[in-house]
């Protein structure tokens, strides 16, 4: 007898999560890159639906946790409970029930939280409700969630001349962008709108938002997170428990879901980082979302600005390059790109811009006028939009022979007298000589021992003398040595644009050498540097304890892997620096990542397979679609069985009528071809 089971089946429940876990979260997040790449001016009102998508938030709780354990969470490793308890939290922010800056309410906790809240005491329940505490597990992941939504939106809208704070724009890459469009300008506007990172008024911060987002429950949850009053520790309270604090305490082991700190190497580098990079926004409970919102806010600065270079471009054809209207895109010597012909008078007057987080720095070609004109609209319009208070002061003009510090570089112009040579009419190669510029990128070398300083790697300005590096005084020589030479590799990326990459790399080398073989000195009682030179040698390679350095007996045991093996410390000379790296910018650059975005949305285009098929016909081409229909309707019309799988694989099998196989061998031509 025959039984339905389709009566029988249960509906799906949509409190479970996994039947809410219907696309992979990665698919989905590159979905939502390339529609708002399709489509960058459209204004957004739909983002709710993304923000109902269970896959974001696991995505998120794998991204949090791992920032929180130090370890990655892979979907199948996460528990049950905690589905549930995501899904909870997924549907208190969709009832707007979520509350920001939580303490003792959680609807999630971090996997390494075990704290039971409700049985400790009042002593600990006020210390955490009056103290300054992280922010809460749950609130970092909706963080997590809403970056991941709103981080496609305007990254697709977002200028071209801003490069902090976002994917595949890194220092270096405003350094290139410097070195390439920024020669031949006189005069540099460098202003200083940090201000603005420091929390703005929450009206101006949602009207901004708005301006391409206009889903409310969006704006809703992010204005709660500015609006939300933060709990922090006064002062008072500070400097009270710094009086009653032990003299001694013990070393804390880390337990075995805990991150481990960043090292040594890595927080020495951290201590390098230049003025514009020193400050990340943090605004109210926004978390990672706040540098996001302050480049939302910036980017009408960026916009003003664009506008500005159009307004102040003024071609001259007198002048070599940018003489077309259009503008200097592809113009000048392509092999040549940085050098551009002296200004003057009667020459070709633009300005160019560039924004690294809340520093901006203006080009200014032509006279000192055109400067300080730009100058006065943009203290007016910093007021205007703002209500940011500037002053000539805070946004000084200053000529390229004095010197532009900016990211640690000093940007300065070099006058150059090459011989042009170039073909006229009628075939005959004349040769002239000509006078231009190139713009230098140089490492400052005073801004360099002054984070030296700073680190206590030395003291003293006009002959700076190294100090003994104390905080490596407990580790091996081959631990510390380790350390040093993550530093330096560190020190040669940052400094791989600079033209003087080779002279700062080694009075870095010379400094970190000379405070080590201090603390060697000290460590190993040898009294000077002298010592340890010669007993570990230049690059400090060979082992100080035991003095086992020169005997053989060290060799053999370092062979026979009995003893540990210690790393010279590297680019001890000049030579072995690598050299500057040199290679041509583009005009239009864009990351790679946006690159292959726009190359998949052209060729998923249907009007763009149209034109590239009619190109095709036009030059007697076709195209191997085509072509494979071809034969398959071919071998149809013969009466033929075709194996498509065997002709897209080349191997040119093919059956008769009877079905044996034949090998044919304009069949196998064709499918080989």
């Amino acid at each position: 007898m025959y039984t339905s089971t389709h009566s029988n089946r249960r509906a799906p429940d949509p409190n479970d999560p996994a039947t809410l876990m219907k696309e992979d979260s990665i698919s989905l997040c590159c979905k939502m890159w390339i529609d708002n790449f399709r489509e960058p001016d459209k204004t957004v009102n739909n983002l709710t639906d993304y923000l109902r998508r269970f896959e974001l938030w696991v995505l998120a709780y794998q991204k949090v946790s791992a920032d929180d354990t130090g370890a990655y969470m892979p979907r199948s490793a996460i528990t049950r409970p905690a589905l549930e308890d995501l899904l909870a939290l997924r549907n208190a922010v969709l009832d707007t029930r979520f509350k920001w800056g939580a303490r003792l309410e959680f609807f999630i906790k971090s996997p390494r939280d075990k704290t039971d809240y409700e049985s400790l005491s009042k002593r600990k329940i006020k210390a955490i409700l009056t103290t300054t505490q992280p922010s809460a597990f749950q609130d970092r992941i909706v963080q997590e969630v809403l970056f991941m939504i709103l981080e496609p939106v305007y990254e697709a809208r977002f200028s071209q001349k801003s490069f902090a704070f976002r994917p595949g724009r890194t220092a270096h890459t405003a350094l290139r962008v410097i070195r390439r469009s920024f020669a031949g300008y006189l005069w540099y506007i460098k202003g200083d709108l940090s201000t603005v990172l420091d929390g703005m008024k929450v009206g101006m911060v949602i009207s901004a938002l708005m301006r391409d987002v206009r889903d409310k429950k969006v704006v809703d949850l992010i204005k709660a997170a500015l609006t939300t009053p933060v709990v922090t520790t006064r002062p008072d309270d500070v400097e009270k428990k710094k009086k009653t604090k032990r003299k001694y305490q013990k070393k804390r082991v880390l337990a075995d879901d805990e991150p481990k700190p960043d090292p040594y190497w890595l927080e020495s580098f951290f201590g390098f980082a230049p003025e514009e990079a020193e400050k990340v926004p943090s605004w109210g409970h926004c978390g990672i979302l706040s540098p996001l919102l302050a480049n939302v806010c910036l980017d009408e600065l960026d916009r003003w600005m664009e506008g500005k270079i159009q307004e102040f471009y003024r071609p001259s054809k007198n002048d070599v390059i940018w003489n077309s209207p259009d503008g200097e895109v592809e113009q000048g010597n392509t092999s040549w790109p940085e050098f551009v012909p002296t200004s003057g008078p009667d020459k070709t007057r633009k300005i160019d811009y560039i924004r690294f987080g809340g520093h901006i720095l203006i080009g200014v070609r032509g006279p000192r006028a055109d400067a300080a004109t730009l100058r006065k609209q943009l203290i007016e319009f910093c007021d205007q939009k703002y209500m940011l208070k500037l002053d000539n002061e805070s946004l000084p003009i200053e000529h390229i022979t004095k010197g532009i510090m900016f990211l640690d570089h000093v940007l300065c112009r070099r006058v150059v007298y090459p011989t042009l040579r170039y073909t006229a009419t009628g075939g005959k190669i004349i040769s002239e000589k000509g006078v231009g510029t190139l713009l230098s990128v140089t490492a400052s070398l005073k801004q360099c021992i002054r984070q030296f300083r700073k680190l206590n790697f030395l003291k003293g300005d006009r002959d700076p003398d190294p100090q003994p590096c104390f905080r490596m005084f407990h580790a091996t020589q081959a631990h510390t040595n380790a350390q040093m030479n993550k530093l330096l590799s560190t020190m040669v990326e940052w400094f791989r644009y600079a033209d003087n990459r080779k002279k700062i790399v080694n009075f870095c080398s010379y400094i970190i050498r000379g405070s080590l073989a201090k603390l060697y000195a000290a460590k190993y009682k040898l009294r000077s540097r002298a010592k340890v030179y010669k007993i570990g040698s230049r690059t400090l390679s060979r082992p100080l304890k035991e003095k086992k350095g020169q005997s053989p007996e060290y060799h053999n045991l370092l062979r026979m892997g009995l003893v540990e093996s210690i790393d010279g410390l590297m680019y001890t000379r000049m030579s072995l620096v690598p050299e500057t790296d040199y290679t041509p910018f583009p005009v239009a650059w864009r990351p790679d990542h946006e690159k292959a975005l726009l190359e998949y949305i052209k060729l998923s285009d249907q009007k763009t397979l149209e034109e590239q098929q009619n190109c095709l016909k036009e030059q007697g081409l076709i195209s191997p679609q085509d072509y494979i229909s071809m034969l398959v309707w071919n071998y149809k019309r013969n009466a033929v069985p075709v194996d498509q799988k065997s002709l897209l694989l080349g191997t040119g099998e093919e059956k008769d009528n009877e079905g044996n196989e034949s090998d044919d061998d304009e069949g196998v031509h064709a499918a080989e071809i």
